[in-house]
């Protein structure tokens, strides 16, 4: 489903009127229905959140990174014909000392995730994209499921500059949060092997 407001360019106030069963977004004006997540992307994106928000959404101390607000599939309004549902989003708190809240999140976050699916991908690999670079999103991690790659990107003032790419058989510290290791192979469905040496 791709259809404008009937008054012209849809807004969050149309995503607001949507059944709350309905995942959907604002891209260029038009809403977007999300896919429906398959069991890898479910997986993957589980596998995120748990991996960060555990280290990372807190204070900072106690042995922790912490810092960080990390949220699933909240609406977030970049413009007002810009509302996107991030698989997963992130803000320092350092800039944004409250928690984000509302429908729809109006502060920019620090960093997004997005797990591609099959049916939405040229969404989140090319028009997304350009409105997250435009917006200053420092971080856009893309995790693809069907090609079992996590992509890091890192916005620079030409455009977003692949930081790091990985599969499966990589362990990797990829920004913002380098803090902890990453398995890569956990967020499609492999067991974590222990790191080298232990």
């Amino acid at each position: 489903m791709a259809t404008a407001s009937p008054l012209g360019r849809a807004t969050a106030e149309d995503l607001a009127r949507l059944p709350l069963d309905v995942r959907a977004e604002i891209i260029d004006g038009a809403i977007v229905e999300k896919a429906t997540p398959s069991a890898e992307h479910s997986d993957a994106q589980g596998e995120v959140i748990a991996r960060l928000r555990g280290p990372f959404h807190r204070r900072p101390g106690g042995g922790h990174p912490g810092g960080w607000w990390i949220l699933p599939e909240v609406e977030i309004e970049l413009d007002p014909h810009e509302v996107y549902r991030p698989d997963i989003a992130g803000w320092r708190r350092e800039r944004t000392p409250e928690r984000p809240s509302g429908r729809p999140v109006k502060s920019r976050p620090d960093w997004v995730c997005e797990v591609l699916s099959a049916s939405n991908a040229s969404n989140d690999l090319v028009k997304k994209l350009r409105v997250y670079h435009r917006f200053q999103i420092t971080h856009y991690w893309i995790v693809d499921p069907q090609n079992e790659t996590l992509t890091v990107l890192r916005w620079t003032a030409d455009g977003y500059l692949a930081a790091l790419t990985a599969g499966p058989g990589d362990r990797v510290r990829a920004e913002p949060f380098e803090a902890v290791e990453l398995p890569v192979g956990v967020l499609f469905g492999g067991d974590e092997e222990p790191a080298a040496g232990t």
